[in-house]
């Protein structure tokens, strides 16, 4: 009898936890049928089985956190069926029940679903994560998402919807006993997801770790700002516009190729040099923050990336990211010049040598021969890693991402 083991999801991942078995003990299960849902470093991900058989017996509940390699499950050939479970061990289960269960009254149009028949209703984990924490029955909302998947937006349409509407009723939440209020007030306590607690450990890494120093430079953007409305102008309905973060990737991707050194890694004592340059774009996730790769982006073309990099973020907002598309990057660029933000420094990704901050474009007062006039300017702050990226090299890497983004023509080839 196979044990099934908590995968490696993420190239950094040490440990997972259960947020969901997809299917129950004495369910059938296929080699890709989706079994479990798990919490990684990186993302929540359902692991799909790579055995055939009966699931017998699960042996990590939902809400544990074990090691990769621990066993989590076990499966029995085809048409094996499961040992009755001891008395004391129905006893046991049998108060938990009522616990789990969530007021099932339905409209006249739809039959109930009885407790334990083995549905599991699709939604996206984001969904799932939202419909746990408002004490709502997934099996009661409607799903819009594709082949009925339940996504975000339709959990948040529930909740906001009056008792009786989607049929059922809202969970008060227990409240732990209040503690004694202070100068600061009252003080509330949350425990941070396996995705934050990664985050904050691996940036206290990185600062501890890895000599940040960081080079400013503004960039012209005028002749950017053209380029990107004739392409708005010529664009066909419904075909994706490359934005200015897109620009950036593109002219990141060029200059890593000039300059390896930039495009690699401080590991082990070592200095880690790629062949394939793939940019990390940093995404803002449901309070956390999440970075895709955009693979080979110095081989793609513009629009592609575009179309690559919206993709990418829309599956890390839905919770459908997957370990590859996460995984590999050499460079990262963190944009947050959307939010009005002039210029910032970042901490870098680690082990990656660099990662470029991003800044708004803010039209500004310019001289050009040595009349006055009016540009488009851009502040990008570099972070480099003093181990394997010196101060002139990344001097020189920063003025040719300057340089290709004010002559964007480059971009376009």
């Amino acid at each position: 009898m196979p044990d099934v083991v908590m995968p490696r999801l993420s190239d950094s991942m040490e440990e997972g936890t259960i947020l969901q078995w997809l299917k129950q003990v004495g369910d059938q299960v296929n080699v890709g049928d989706e079994l479990v849902e798990i919490e990684t470093d990186k993302a929540n991900m359902a692991y799909e089985s790579d055995v055939e058989g009966t699931l017998s017996e699960v042996l990590v509940q939902e809400g544990e956190t074990v090691p990769i390699g621990a066993p989590i499950a076990r499966i029995g050939e085809g048409g094996e069926e499961r040992a009755p479970a001891p008395p004391q061990e129905k006893e046991q289960q049998e108060p938990a029940q009522p616990e789990r269960q969530v007021a099932t009254a339905v409209t006249p149009t739809e039959a109930p679903r009885e407790v334990g028949d083995g549905h599991r209703p699709k939604a996206s984990p984001v969904a799932r994560r939202i419909a746990k924490e408002k004490g709502l029955d997934l099996s009661q909302v409607h799903g819009s998402g594709p082949g009925g998947r339940i996504v975000k937006a339709d959990v948040e349409q529930a909740q906001a919807e009056p008792v009786g509407a989607t049929g059922f009723e809202p969970v008060t939440a227990r409240t732990p006993a209040e503690a004694p209020e202070t100068a600061k007030g009252q003080t509330s306590y949350e425990e941070p997801s396996k995705l934050q607690a990664t985050i904050a450990r691996r940036m206290a890494e990185s600062k501890a770790t890895a000599p940040h120093f960081y080079l400013q430079a503004e960039v012209d953007m005028s002749r950017a700002v053209e380029a990107r409305a004739r392409l708005k102008a010529a664009a066909g309905e419904g075909e994706v516009v490359p934005s200015f973060n897109d620009m950036v990737v593109k002219a990141c991707a060029l200059a890593l190729r000039e300059h390896p050194r930039a495009n690699g890694a401080y590991r082990d004592g070592r200095f880690e040099l790629y062949s394939r340059v793939n940019v990390g774009v940093a995404v803002a996730a449901q309070d956390a923050l999440v970075v895709p790769t955009v693979f080979d982006a110095d081989r793609k073309g513009l629009r592609q990336i575009a179309e690559e990099t919206r993709a990418l973020a829309q599956r890390v907002r839905d919770g459908q990211i997957t370990p590859p598309e996460l995984s590999g990057g050499t460079f990262t660029v963190s944009n947050l010049g959307m939010f009005g933000i002039d210029s910032f420094s970042a901490v870098i990704n680690p082990p990656q040598a660099a990662l470029l901050a991003v800044g708004a474009i803010v039209e500004r007062s310019v001289v050009r021969g040595g009349e006055l006039a009016t540009g488009h300017l851009m502040s990008v702050n570099l972070a480099c890693d003093h181990r394997i990226l010196y101060g002139a090299p990344a001097a020189e890497f920063l003025a040719r991402v300057r340089s290709l983004l004010e002559e964007p023509l480059a971009l376009a080839l």
